[in-house]
């Protein structure tokens, strides 16, 4: 797949990009050869390979799943405009 200029711009315009002619004219070379290249990788025989989170085999470690508090209720309330019995003090919303 070839990128012409009009293709560029308006990729760049979708990604909020804001490129000059010249700067069109040399990336449409460009993105057509990464199309190309990624076209080369979809022609890839890989219907015995099994999906990878890692190329290293790791085991997870995993922790009991337990509901805590956190132990840090005074470090989330040392910035808080004001608290009280441990809690955030917020003004009345609600009549």
């Amino acid at each position: 797949m070839s990128m012409d200029k009009a293709t560029v711009k308006k990729v760049a315009t979708l990604a909020r990009l804001a490129i000059t002619e010249e700067q069109a004219d040399k990336l449409a070379p460009q993105l057509g050869g990464l199309l190309k290249w990624v076209e080369q990788l979809g022609e890839v025989n890989t219907d015995n390979v099994a999906p990878l989170a890692s190329v290293v085999n790791m085991e997870m470690e995993l922790r009991a799943d337990k509901v805590t508090d956190g132990n840090i209720q005074s470090d989330v309330l040392a910035n808080a405009p004001e608290a009280m019995e441990g809690f955030f003090v917020v003004p009345k919303v609600v009549e």
